[in-house]
């Protein structure tokens, strides 16, 4: 399974009394997002899924993959909080059969991503502390969705995958 975890792109600042879901992305991080995905294109990766968090930054970060993406995203709480055993069985149930080139997408928020991608890779959370996601970053991962049953491919900053378009 190839698995891509992004987090979601540049975020306005949280306002006092704000709800924390509720933050959009400012037009320069969805600017930029636009441009990453492009890169994404260049290097011919395919998401055939994409679970994302409901939080709108996360999900209008989902919604700019569509160029590289062939369904609609798929929401989930699980993804607003440290990952889950129950995060890892969604993730196993809708990926779809290995291609070339193609997989899932998560797209989400730190420290939970650096979490999740530690726990796979490494078999424990805590040791994303270590793992920089940058804003609009992407961590290719290949391998099962199980505590260190994946491998680290590569990770690839936004300013990288800018520069490729």
């Amino acid at each position: 399974m190839n698995l891509f975890v992004v987090r979601h792109a540049i975020a306005e600042d949280a306002k006092p009394d704000q709800d924390d879901a509720s933050r959009e992305l400012t037009p320069d991080g969805a600017r930029n997002f636009r441009r990453a995905v492009q890169g994404l294109r260049e290097l011919r990766w395919c998401f055939d899924r994409i679970i994302t968090s409901p939080w709108r930054r996360a999900a209008h970060t989902a919604e700019l993959l569509a160029p590289v993406s062939t369904g609609e995203p798929i929401e989930t709480e699980l993804l607003c909080k440290s990952p889950t055993t129950e995060l890892l069985a969604m993730i196993g149930e809708v990926t779809a059969p290995e291609k070339k080139r193609h997989g899932t997408a998560i797209v989400g928020h730190e420290p939970w991503l650096g979490e999740l991608v530690a726990w796979l890779a490494f078999g424990e959370a805590r040791r994303g502390d270590g793992l920089e996601l940058k804003k609009g970053g992407v961590v290719w991962l290949v391998g099962s969705a199980a505590a260190g049953g994946m491998s680290i491919r590569a990770i690839v900053t936004p300013k990288i995958l800018r520069a490729l378009r």
